[in-house]
């Protein structure tokens, strides 16, 4: 790939601007993440496919359109230069509360969940696009400010509240856990203060504790003593622990998970981690989490090099939203947490998801490039 230069004239003396290539080293571990997915899509859904009277394909056919679109959009954010996006943080934010709105009166539902748009075949989820929209706030605002008290911030703080609000509506506590945890790792990776990040989580949790919904208690009770209600609460958990037990070290082999087989009903999204684990045991979870693992590493080393504020900032709160979500939902999956809704970022059946993740990408992408090199013209 050739680097593109451009020239600068500054006090009569000419300077030329190199911009290197992108990390290919994140990009190979995206593209495995993503293979592993689409497989793991395939074996997980086919049976569901099958029960539902549709081709085995299905799920990985329109999992597949998703990733084309989202290899348009990351090549397309990629080129462009990411500073640009500083002043479309707030219009972008406002962009993604009147979609939530939308989604408020006009949303599909889904197990008790209204958080789907549907425009003709096409179904997405606009709170997935708030954590983009989330750390392009906080990046702008603390690459000016560290002061949260500061009332120009506010104007990015207010974007934030709302969409928070909207979302807790629909209600998706596991999505607001994430833009709040997000938003603590980029305040400090700013330079916050620990102590204050330390007391806004207690206070968080204490808050949380009035105004979460009966049903999420009771997630919560039910994840302590999955036995108390076996065939009804407690079942998907169940299911996913019978599913790694099955998986043991070496697993039962690709295609040969016995849970996908109506036992696991999730097993295509939310617990396809469980089935990944039935079918490529404790070597292959290895695997996986060995990929995210090297995923936070590059992300954190884009952020680390950039030295750009803002980019700085942007790079590290991609990274550790991405991986955070990804330990949430294998978290989840091996029981260590209650159940949430979280897919799996590059793994789990859900378009919406795998688009806003390739986006977030090549943002990623897009600060890794240097724009540092320059070279004075020589006479």
């Amino acid at each position: 790939m050739s680097n593109p230069s451009y020239n600068i004239q500054n006090n009569n003396e000419q300077k030329t601007v190199m911009l290197s290539s992108y990390d290919s080293t994140l990009v190979f571990i995206v593209i495995f993440l993503i293979i592993a997915g689409l497989l793991a899509i395939f074996s997980a859904g086919a049976p569901k496919c099958i029960m539902q009277g549709v081709s085995s394909t299905y799920f990985v056919a329109r999992q597949f359109i998703w990733f084309i679109l989202g290899c348009f959009a990351m090549f397309f954010i990629s080129r462009i230069n990411y500073k640009a996006l500083n002043k479309l943080s707030i219009p972008f934010a406002w962009f993604i509360i009147l979609l939530l709105i939308a989604v408020h009166f006009a949303g599909t539902t889904v197990n008790g969940a209204t958080r789907w748009l549907t425009l003709g075949p096409i179904q997405f989820q606009p709170s997935e696009a708030s954590k983009l929209a989330v750390i392009m706030l906080l990046a702008s605002a603390f690459s000016k400010d560290i002061n949260l008290f500061n009332p120009k911030l506010y104007k990015y703080f207010i974007p934030i509240i709302i969409m928070i609000l909207l979302i807790f509506k629909q209600p998706n506590l596991s999505m607001v856990l994430i833009l709040l945890s997000s938003s603590a790792a980029i305040y400090f990776a700013a330079g916050g203060s620990i102590k204050l990040i330390i007391s806004a989580i207690c206070m968080g949790v204490f808050g949380l504790s009035f105004v979460i919904h009966s049903f999420q208690k009771q997630r919560i009770l039910i994840w302590l003593d999955p036995e108390s209600d076996p065939y009804g609460a407690g079942y998907n958990i169940i299911q996913a622990m019978l599913a790694f037990v099955a998986g043991g070290f070496f697993g039962e082999g690709y295609g040969n998970s016995r849970q996908k087989l109506g036992w696991l009903p999730e097993g295509h999204t939310d617990f396809i981690f469980a089935v990944f684990a039935e079918e490529f045991g404790f070597l292959g979870c290895i695997l996986i989490i060995g990929l995210f693992l090297a995923f936070l590493q590059r992300g954190l080393l884009v952020s680390a090099k950039c030295e750009d504020l803002f980019g700085k900032l942007l790079a590290a709160g991609i990274t550790i939203s991405i991986c955070l979500q990804a330990f949430i939902n294998m978290s989840v999956a091996s029981s260590m947490l209650p159940a949430t809704g979280v897919p799996l970022p590059f793994i789990s059946y859900g378009g919406t998801s795998l688009f806003i993740t390739m986006c977030m990408i090549g943002v990623l992408l897009n600060i890794s490039k240097k724009r540092i090199r320059r070279f004075p013209n020589v006479r």
